[in-house]
């Protein structure tokens, strides 16, 4: 069962009534599917908007979840590295959404790599850390085990040349010949966020013993993260030709482990981090400021209350009305328990809508999506019937 708790016993019936309705119609819940589309479109476009008609769905399905719908058995290393064997599975992916969802919802577009630029390091490499696959995902592995590694780690990172480190000797002559096919090189403007970066690769322990212990250490830490994720920025930023000025504004980071710490060791080590990444690519209220941590870290909220944020994807005990009450302006994406979806607890997916809803349906900025990622396993029947339930109560 869900950890969810419906907040009124009648969200129980509502929910048992449209699942008796979808078992009723071969599996299928019933949803006018042209309608909901062109709904969500509108609605998407301005979450908090006054005339939206519905609130927008957030939990469309990805190529994570092609295994249990087709049948076979799970290969992320595969489907990331063969193209023509992802592009299988998506086109015969989408031939059963299609049918079930109304749209085909994966890329079944073969990629060039004549218009590609050759792959730039990234803030980890700038720390001396790899990545490694095993157990069907990448994982960012430990480079420094105790203080005195950690202190002549950052002597090194404060002394290198981030440019020199993160571009490959290829780079100027591809740079120029993709620049002539008018392909201009990707920006920064996304990172693993600063606790769970730095509990990769110190270990979370350690990073929680050295604040403790050793705040002018951790302190230090910080400020080489932020400086270096600063300068890599600046470098990509050169590259495609735009200025400080010029630049594109927005900045989302990805922090799960910041659940570990208490507010005063999260403002010592990773606020400072996001304020000045902020200040320099989200100066304006209006620009993206987005944060997606999938844990139970709603004692943060408040300091992140100060950054003015824009958008964020919490964890499933982190509920709508204690987000907004500290994100006001925050379009808010979520909060269905991911492991509700990828069982497909039909109830309890109609459940957490309608909870989500009572708490959002006066303020608005929901989007009703997954509190974190959404995993194999989950079907694309279970995506009609949040269609279903959002055309039938979610409706402004």
């Amino acid at each position: 069962m869900s950890i969810m708790t419906p907040l009124r016993p009648e969200h129980a019936v509502m929910a048992r009534e449209l699942v008796g309705e979808m078992h009723a119609h071969g599996g299928l819940a019933p949803v006018d599917l042209e309608q909901f589309w062109a709904d969500d479109e509108a609605a998407h476009a301005a979450p908090f908007g006054d005339t939206i008609p519905q609130v927008p769905m957030g939990c469309t399905l990805t190529g994570e979840c092609v295994y249990a719908e087709l049948g076979i058995q799970e290969d992320f290393w595969r489907y990331e590295h063969d193209e023509e064997w992802r592009l299988s599975l998506n086109r015969a992916y989408n031939d059963q959404a299609e049918a079930i969802v109304g749209r085909r919802i994966l890329s079944e577009d073969a990629s060039d790599p004549t218009r590609a630029y050759p792959p730039v390091k990234g803030l980890h490499d700038v720390f001396e850390a790899r990545n490694e696959w095993h157990d069907q995902s990448w994982w960012l592995q430990q480079s420094v085990h105790n203080p005195d590694e950690l202190e002549a780690l950052l002597d090194r990172v404060e002394a290198r040349d981030v440019r020199a480190c993160i571009l490959p000797e290829n780079w100027d002559e591809e740079k120029e010949r993709l620049l002539a096919l008018g392909v201009k090189p990707g920006l920064y403007r996304g990172q693993r966020g600063p606790v769970t970066f730095a509990a990769s690769i110190y270990g979370p322990e350690n990073l929680i013993f050295l604040i403790m212990e050793r705040p002018e250490l951790a302190e230090r830490f910080s400020r080489a993260i932020l400086n270096a994720m600063l300068e890599i920025g600046r470098v990509l930023d050169e590259e495609a030709g735009y200025t400080p000025l010029t630049a594109p504004h927005g900045f989302g980071f990805a922090d799960d482990n910041c659940c570990l710490l208490r507010p005063d060791m999260y403002e010592l080590f990773g606020y400072p981090v996001l304020k000045g990444i902020f200040e320099r690519y989200s100066p304006s209220p209006e620009d993206s400021r987005y944060q997606h941590s999938d844990s139970a870290m709603g004692h943060l909220l408040p300091l992140l209350g100060t950054l003015g944020m824009t958008g964020v994807n919490l964890g499933p005990t982190v509920m709508v009305d204690e987000i907004r009450q500290h994100l006001p302006k925050a379009v808010i994406y979520g909060q269905m328990a991911p492991f509700t979806y990828s069982r497909n607890e039909e109830e309890n997916i109609v459940m957490e809508l309608l909870r989500d809803l009572d708490m959002a349906l006066e303020k608005r900025g929901l989007v009703f999506a997954a509190a974190g990622s959404i995993n194999n396993g989950t079907r694309l029947t279970s995506m009609r019937l949040v269609m279903a339930a959002i055309q039938r109560w979610g409706r402004y």
